[in-house]
């Protein structure tokens, strides 16, 4: 091991930049860019591979296997064309789990989660204190609120917004293109839902493009939504209807 002051960077690590706080600790077979800027008491586990522009406020932990500032290709495939500014911007104490991988131009407020092996794509903005679960998705241009959850397995389209304090249960699943790619890639078309704060959504629910979930509305479990849903609704069933206002229900709650 090679220490600096109160920092300790592994024998077997790259690391080019020189912007680095005390107490932090880099593994062996980490990779990091010039131009990367690390806090105080971060911990970057083995494998882990960091491109320039990054920033790691103090306290964040990042778990091996992750890549943080991948810029976005598009491989001649994609009839949209990545938009984004070069850097990455950790907020202080996140937990960066294994094999997450944060694209280029994605901002994470402080002491947000994100699980093992999810994928943030660029123009995403995450807010303080969320969690993003295991084997997450989500998509370009996407804006979660302070607060908000989103369970393991789930996939968030993009040019999406969830608000603070939602609750989004594992396996949900959104789309942005009603004509699912036959038309090409035009802005302003090409909408994901967006989900206003204190709503809560069920397993399994299928929300379509552009759909408006209102504030503490609730989407039931298997629930797929083709239309807005007023605050404080609760809807199930495919189509989703309204069964009740949430005044409503049932000693327990409803079962999401």
């Amino acid at each position: 091991m090679q220490a600096s002051g109160q920092t300790t960077i592994d024998a077997h690590a790259v690391v080019l930049t020189t912007d680095i706080g005390p107490n932090t600790v880099i593994g062996p077979f980490c990779y990091i860019a010039q131009d990367v800027t690390i806090g105080a008491d971060v911990v970057i586990h083995p494998q882990v591979t960091i491109y320039s522009g990054v920033t790691l406020g103090p306290g964040v932990e990042v778990f091996p296997g992750a890549v943080i500032g991948k810029e976005p290709k598009g491989a001649g495939a994609l009839a949209r064309v990545p938009v984004f500014e070069s850097g990455v911007e950790v907020g202080a104490h996140c937990s960066i789990g294994p094999h997450v991988v944060l694209y280029c131009d994605v901002h994470l407020g402080e002491r947000t989660l994100i699980g093992d092996g999810a994928s943030i794509r660029e123009q995403t903005r995450i807010g303080s204190r969320v969690v993003i679960g295991r084997q997450v998705t989500v998509n370009y241009q996407t804006h979660i609120g302070d607060g908000s959850k989103v369970m393991d397995h789930s996939w968030l389209a993009g040019n999406m917004t969830v608000g603070q304090d939602v609750f989004i249960s594992g396996g949900v699943m959104t789309a942005n293109d009603n004509a699912m790619g036959r038309a090409g890639y035009e802005e302003g078309a090409v909408t994901g839902p967006t989900i206003r704060d204190g709503a809560v959504i069920g397993a399994g629910a299928v929300l379509l493009p552009g759909v408006m979930i209102g504030e503490r509305a609730t989407v039931a479990a298997g629930a797929v939504v083709t239309r807005d849903v007023t605050p404080g609704a609760v809807v199930m069933g495919s189509p989703a209807r309204v069964r009740r206002p949430i005044s409503a229900e049932p000693e327990g709650g409803t079962p999401v």
